[in-house]
């Protein structure tokens, strides 16, 4: 017995085909050629990185200059926070500071923003991590009207 119109079958195997086909073109074409050279990673993209220039200064960079906030932060709650986490990366900053160039000032963060970002509700945290729900606890205030950023207990 054969099949009624059987050419639609051959249709749809010479689409699947010429699929694959392009699917393995554009990848070997579009894969770097070192790409699993050793192992599942590209060598080449560590010297990539190694020539970008450096962004993040780190806390030691920021406590050269800035004790007393590194005081401040070390009895309060946020001590385990990066101060480029909230201030984004300050290597030039920092560079300039000890080269005795003219640094320009980081941009201060917004509070309502910049807590939001780790404080409002969202799943995962863990029962103890202070969560809160901007519009019922400030409405439209600013988070550093009450609380100090470096030492978030209310001013």
């Amino acid at each position: 017995m054969r099949f009624r119109d059987v050419e639609h079958l051959f249709r749809l195997a010479a689409i699947f085909l010429a699929g694959t086909l392009v699917f393995v073109v554009a990848k070997a074409e579009m894969r770097p050629k070192d790409f699993g050279k050793d192992g599942h990673y590209r060598p080449a993209a560590v010297d990539e990185i190694r020539a970008r220039a450096i962004s993040y200064a780190g806390q030691t960079a920021c406590a050269d200059c800035h004790s007393d906030v590194v005081d401040l932060r070390a009895q309060a709650r946020h001590k385990a926070v990066a101060c480029e986490s909230c201030h984004g990366p300050l290597a030039t900053h920092a560079t300039a500071m000890s080269d005795g160039t003219e640094a320009a000032k980081p941009v201060r963060p917004d509070g309502r923003t910049l807590c939001v970002r780790c404080h409002a509700a969202k799943t995962g945290k863990p029962k103890r991590y202070p969560i809160v729900d901007i519009k019922e606890h400030a409405g439209d205030e600013n988070c550093l009207s009450c609380h100090k950023p470096h030492d978030p207990r209310i001013s």
